[in-house]
């Protein structure tokens, strides 16, 4: 039976898609050799920012970018940023079943914790671990690690829900089995290449992987 869940957050629990695309757009505009679009953006998505801006643009040097970047994604958070259906209800549900919580996101802490905050989601949460407090982010296992670690379990009572292949490979490399959310942008067929145990269209289908009923919800 399982008993810990570790969350990504943007993409999975958080709706921050349009917020991050906007954001790189905003960022990136006119310091690209090609034409920047969207479609560029979602393949990477998971990543961490530094990389992307560097990734995208080519350079090594993209402090000015990474402003640029973060002052419109905080201008703009509130207004761009929902939890996806269902989430809160579910957290609030598993946290009441005795389920440990945790997330373990590539953001840096002080957007993750808004975020949280914003979407009501702090009181179910037990364990938060950002870019900003490991060596290698994922799909390094470090961060998965590390929330197991603060919520006092083991790999084989844990699960990593996640829309990113990042999440995927993180999970199996720290020895958990790997939950990817279809409502991802990169698509379902995308994240089956990875070989996800589970792949969930509804949050609520998180409640079986927990042994809790219909009945009992």
């Amino acid at each position: 039976m399982k008993h810990t869940v570790l969350f990504d957050l943007d993409g999975t629990i958080l709706d921050t898609n349009e917020l991050i695309i906007q954001s790189f757009l905003h960022a990136l505009e006119g310091k690209t050799p090609e034409l920047f679009t969207r479609e560029n953006i979602i393949p990477h998505m998971g990543r961490p920012l530094i990389e992307q801006l560097q990734f995208f643009s080519g350079l090594d040097e993209v402090t000015d970018l990474l402003t640029l970047y973060r002052s419109y994604n905080l201008k703009h958070h509130d207004e761009l940023v929902k939890p996806f259906p269902y989430v809160k209800e579910v957290l609030a549900k598993l946290h009441a079943y005795g389920v440990k919580i945790g997330v373990v996101t590539s953001k840096i802490k002080l957007t993750t914790m808004l975020g949280l905050e914003l979407c009501e989601l702090l009181p179910y949460i037990q364990s938060i671990v950002t870019v900003d407090d490991v060596t290698n982010a994922k799909p390094d296992p470090e961060g998965i690690r590390k929330a197991l670690h603060e919520l006092g379990s083991i790999p084989e009572e844990a699960v990593m829900v996640g829309d990113s292949h990042y999440d995927i490979e993180a999970a199996k490399a720290a020895g958990v089995e790997a939950v990817a959310v279809n409502w991802s942008l990169k698509g379902q067929a995308y994240l089956e290449q990875y070989n996800p145990e589970h792949m969930i269209g509804d949050m609520r289908e998180l409640y079986m992987i927990f042994g809790i009923t219909e009945e009992s919800v």
